[in-house]
């Protein structure tokens, strides 16, 4: 844990003698967890709750269009399920105790996507993609259920440059700290989809690639979702734990230390 040293003047008997004040930091990271279509907030939990018990403030959510707005699975859009990643990014950002320069986003498959786009519209210090999917610029605002599967199982299967898509653009501009995590055996997100991902983060700060093996996309199995909780944790132990801004002490605190 950082901590931040500050030089005091300290009164007494008429003169002031110099020390430092040593100070714990007092905000913390954010994490901010997107989950897949189909999914919801409740897959995301678990690890949520082992990160935030190392010292950091996590928020899930559902994207519209799961878990209690369902009925709005089969109309809801991509542009309106990154409006919820924003909404949800700026409640996180907002809270008094996170340090708003200091958030990381989490998204898994879709909720990478989204999560990569996110980065171009919001201050992103790390971003953790799992298996992230892919999706072609075209028909942004037809409702997502509405997408050809063929045409986007094709699309994926190919290689993708930044120049075409959007979220492989944010990517392109993005220069915070990077994780990537493949499944071995993903029929929906494809080795070229992780490969593109890969290739369009020429600015990041770092890069940490992990392949999970035995996986399929939805990481079923108990040993899958250890492996993932795992390679997670201690991604956010070394990147964002490993970089808490210390806290600025008040004045009141340096009142009562010259005059207490």
């Amino acid at each position: 844990m950082t901590t931040r040293a500050d030089p005091i003047e300290i009164a007494v008997d008429r003169q002031c003698i110099a020390g430092t004040l040593l100070a714990p930091p007092t905000v913390m990271p954010g994490l901010l967890f997107v989950h897949g279509w189909g999914g919801s907030q409740e897959q995301d939990l678990a690890r949520a709750r082992r990160i935030a018990a190392l010292g950091c403030i996590c928020l899930t959510f559902d994207l519209r269009g799961h878990a209690r707005t369902e009925p709005q699975h089969e109309t809801v859009t991509r542009e309106e399920n990154l409006r919820d990643v924003v909404a949800a990014f700026d409640v996180l950002a907002s809270h008094p105790a996170v340090a708003r320069t200091s958030i990381a986003v989490i998204g898994t498959s879709y909720g990478g996507y989204l999560a990569t786009i996110l980065t171009s519209l919001r201050p992103v210090r790390w971003l953790a993609l799992c298996v992230p999917a892919l999706y072609k610029d075209e028909d942004w605002a037809v409702p997502k259920r509405q997408l050809d599967r063929t045409e986007l199982a094709r699309y994926r299967r190919g290689p993708v440059s930044p120049e075409t898509n959007r979220a492989l653009r944010a990517c392109a501009a993005f220069a915070g700290d990077v994780l990537i995590v493949e499944a071995e055996h993903d029929d929906l997100v494809p080795h070229p989809t992780i490969v593109s991902y890969r290739a369009a983060f020429t600015q990041a700060h770092s890069l940490t690639y992990r392949v999970i093996d035995g996986a399929d996309h939805a990481l079923s199995g108990k040993q899958c979702q250890r492996a993932y909780a795992s390679i997670l944790v201690n991604w956010a132990t070394e990147m964002v734990l490993g970089a808490r801004e210390p806290r600025a002490v008040s004045q009141a605190e340096l009142t009562w230390l010259e005059t207490g």
